[in-house]
């Protein structure tokens, strides 16, 4: 099963909807509190690029982007294979 980390912060519809279609692909996810001005937002601004929005998805340590990006990935079909890997 892939490594899965989402940055995410309190009351953010898209980091909700990111986490549940990766929960409804019963795919194992580190979520990381990142509200703005905290260490950890700063991590995923440097890892992402530069990306000051949340949330920001890695897997396997692969920056795949934010929610737009997830289901982006999803109705291509691209999300499964990164996930089994």
């Amino acid at each position: 099963m892939a490594e899965i980390e989402i940055y995410t912060q309190p009351y953010c519809p898209y980091c909700a909807r990111a986490l549940a279609v990766l929960s409804a692909k019963h795919a194992s996810v580190r979520e990381i509190d990142a509200p703005r001005g905290t260490p950890e937002r700063e991590e995923a601004i440097r890892r992402s690029g530069g990306r000051t929005t949340v949330p920001q998805i890695f897997i396997n340590g692969a920056h795949i982007g934010g929610c737009d990006d997830l289901l982006a990935l999803e109705r291509a079909g691209k999300l499964d294979p990164l996930l089994v890997s």
